[in-house]
């Protein structure tokens, strides 16, 4: 999943949403299901999102929507494998950052 997002410190809610393809309701369900997500809130309550979120949410993301994982199932994973799977999850996505690259350049010729 190639997602497009700039890289900035924080990410609202609606950007999350939006690079995701889901609804807001989705990324606060996650956050209350999974406690890797902690989004920083404002004075007002707004959600501040950091790239380490970012990060945990594309991970969960694929477990349960693209692997089809159920939420136990993910938040299981994710506590006995997190570092195993998350090393592996890091490495196929960069593989297919490049490999997007590469197809954007073939492209180009």
């Amino acid at each position: 999943m190639d997602l497009q997002l700039p890289e900035k410190r924080y990410y609202s809610i609606g950007e999350v949403a939006k690079a995701f393809d889901v609804n807001t309701s989705l990324i606060r369900f996650w956050e209350k299901e999974f406690e890797v997500i902690q989004p920083k809130k404002n004075a007002k309550g707004n959600r501040k999102f950091t790239p380490e979120d970012i990060k945990n949410l594309k991970f969960i993301y694929h477990l349960v929507k693209e692997r089809g994982f159920t939420l136990e199932g993910a938040k299981i994973h994710l506590k006995e494998e997190k570092q195993q799977a998350l090393t592996t999850f890091d490495i196929v996505d960069k593989l297919e950052h490049i490999k997007n690259e590469l197809l954007k350049i073939k492209n180009h010729l």
